[in-house]
């Protein structure tokens, strides 16, 4: 394991106790503006979100309506009734970003796409960077908030959906996360910074309980007067 990923894994927990659990879930509200620029409503509706902790798969519920649930796998989504019954899937759906640019609009199932990738991804940092096939190398440290931040920089195989192949991960002197940089590949590789706060520790592993995106210049700085995206967490639960 890369000599910076050992430590940062164990300020977060620790890989043993990690790999003791199948599924974490919590609460989250969110908003932002990507959701216009998508033609979609944000709304301050809490929702449930369990992601398994060793494979990319992501529930969200309610998702749209009361008793409906979406599922997420990479190379498919679907949303169910509270019967199980099927209200709309879609196979293979990165293909469906084809040719879109920031303010293309998104169906229900764009979403559905980019929130089951992007939340498993958020639940399982930093433990996803020592999943199979994923390589990471230590880049040049960060100074910010009167702070030195030491960078990895993590590469993602082809299997695993997330926002684009290569992405940065920024932690503190205390070894836990700080920022997470990321091209939006689904919305013209849009460059965004996204930052973490207010951890807490559950059942021995610390999560970031606010989350908070801007886009990001050339120069790595952020545009803090933009926020794209902020989700506040809470009721973590490891099983």
């Amino acid at each position: 394991m890369n000599d910076l990923l050992k430590p940062v894994i164990a300020a977060h927990g620790g890989l043993e106790r990690w790999n003791a659990f199948e599924t974490v879930s919590a609460t989250i509200v969110s908003g932002g503006d990507l959701w216009g620029t998508k033609g979609l409503a944000a709304d301050d509706n809490l929702r449930r979100v369990t992601a398994k902790t060793h494979e990319e798969w992501m529930t969200v519920t309610p998702y749209g309506a009361p008793d409906y649930v979406m599922t997420f796998v990479p190379n498919r989504v679907v949303i169910r009734d509270g019967n199980n019954a099927t209200i709309a899937d879609r196979e293979n759906p990165r293909a469906a970003f084809d040719g879109h640019g920031l303010d293309t609009h998104w169906d229900s199932l764009h979403r559905a796409y980019f929130s089951g990738y992007a939340l498993w991804t958020y639940l399982t940092t930093p433990f996803l960077l020592a999943m199979p096939g994923v390589t990471v190398e230590e880049v040049a440290p960060w100074n910010e908030d009167g702070e030195t931040w030491r960078v990895l920089r993590a590469t993602f195989p082809p299997d695993i959906a997330t926002h684009s192949p290569v992405q940065e991960f920024y932690f503190g002197p205390d070894f836990l996360l700080r920022r997470h940089d990321y091209q939006v590949d689904v919305s013209d590789a849009l460059p965004a910074a996204q930052y973490v706060y207010d951890m807490v520790e559950v059942q021995g592993i610390r999560f970031p309980r606010q989350r908070r995106a801007h886009p990001r210049g050339a120069d790595l700085r952020p545009d803090r007067d933009r926020l794209l995206v902020w989700i506040d967490l809470a009721d973590f639960e490891l099983r």
